[in-house]
């Protein structure tokens, strides 16, 4: 409860973590460590609120300028962790410091995979993840006609819609055959695609982004051969998670720096949490990209720093907001996993279980806040709830009913 714990990162894992080591008692000094400049922010409103407004993006504090002086909680920031001496149990910072640590824990992220291509190069053309790169969009959005999108995940088609709310034209160019394809169901996938469509979106599916022409206007040539105008490119093709630091420090690695259930690396005294973390989920590697997520495991671990062995069990849940579409989703599934529609996807509000080997996995809500209510609560409790049952009951009426056990 007194040793000393450096956190390096100071994303939403990070500052959840250090919060919550002094809730669960910790004494000892607590540092922070993170290359950004501005005091740690919230992420999910840059690819939304931020968009989809035409005034300057201000950053979301995660918590109060205040707090980390009151939690006595050391707060670097602008500084980089550059190497990490595990036998030495010493970090070395980009200002020339040295600091010691008792335990380390990386929460290091993750980062945008690049546009790889001739003419990617370009001022115009844009990733979406930090607050700099949300000013960087609100600037060349202003007086923009066309944009291109790359890339129909989460962040892709919450752009595409906030710029086209806007008034803007929006092309998305997606490489695979539908949206979202490693996210939700083949059901919700064309059903998303038909959403954004009648919105006014221009989506051309199993197209990617073979170069772009950066002489005037930007001229997006893609894989089909055909050429799109824009006055900006925004790319959202994937993140690769920041591991270089921990992999140099001897490691091991692989998509992602690899923990036990705990959130041990294979040092006992290093860990790591959030979008870095590959963890091993009841004897399968999970690698999570989400607040949740790492807010989640971040409570965990400090259970386990504070004298209290906590595996990480917590339900995964994962929310975007699409133009008139607030998707929720509780539970992991896999694409060979079986749909259960719930509801009437003409009315905008539905759900689609997931079942493997007849058990519900998971649950994806369209504009139906209570259902993704209720199947966090039955997947929590680990019950075993079978097709027949949802065909005889809603979401809720489960969730509310005497606990089955599995």
């Amino acid at each position: 409860m007194n040793e000393s714990i450096l956190i390096i990162g100071a994303g939403h894992a990070g500052v959840q973590l250090a919060e919550s080591l002094r809730d669960n008692g910790h004494e000892g000094p607590i540092t922070l460590v993170d290359q950004g400049t501005q005091q740690p922010y919230q992420r999910p409103p840059l690819s939304k609120d931020f968009v989809a407004s035409a005034k300057a993006p201000e950053a979301l504090p995660l918590r109060s300028e205040d707090f980390y002086a009151q939690q006595r909680i050391e707060l670097l920031t602008g500084v980089r962790a550059t190497a990490v001496d595990r036998a030495e149990r010493t970090v070395a910072l980009s200002d020339g410091q040295q600091r010691g640590y008792d335990r380390l824990v990386f929460a290091t992220g993750a980062r945008n995979r690049a546009l790889d291509c001739p003419g990617a190069e370009d001022p115009r053309v844009i990733g979406l993840r930090t607050l700099q790169d949300a000013e960087i969009l609100r600037r060349q959005l202003t007086g923009a006609q066309r944009v291109v999108v790359a890339g129909a995940g989460f962040i892709g088609l919450e752009f595409a819609a906030a710029a086209r709310a806007r008034g803007i034209d929006a092309t998305v160019l997606h490489s695979a055959p539908r949206v979202l394809n490693r996210s939700v169901s083949r059901q919700l996938s064309d059903w998303f695609a038909q959403a954004h469509r009648a919105d006014g979106i221009e989506l051309r599916l199993g197209e990617g982004v073979q170069s772009i022409d950066a002489h005037g206007d930007l001229q997006v040539h893609s894989t089909a051969g055909e050429s799109y105008r824009a006055d900006l490119v925004v790319y959202g093709i994937g993140v690769l998670p920041n591991i270089e630091l921990a992999e140099a420090s001897g490691l091991a690695c692989e998509n992602g720096i690899l923990v036990d259930a705990a959130l041990r690396t294979t040092d006992e005294r290093v860990y790591a949490v959030g979008d870095c973390a590959n963890f091993d989920s009841d004897g399968t590697r999970v690698r999570l990209e989400s607040v949740q997520n790492a807010a989640d495991q971040a409570r965990s671990l400090a259970r386990t720093l504070c004298g209290e062995p906590t595996l990480y069990s917590e339900v995964a849940w994962f929310w975007s907001i699409q133009g008139r579409h607030r998707l929720q989703i509780a539970g992991l599934a896999e694409p060979t996993d079986s749909s259960v529609l719930l509801g009437d996807p003409g009315s905008g509000k539905f759900s689609i279980a997931r079942l493997r080997d007849g058990q519900l996995v998971a649950v994806e809500s369209i504009n139906r806040p209570a259902d993704h209510a209720a199947a966090r609560k039955l997947l929590a409790r680990g019950e075993s709830i079978t097709e027949a049952m949802l065909a005889g009951a809603s979401l809720k009426d489960l969730a509310n009913a005497t606990p089955v056990a599995a």
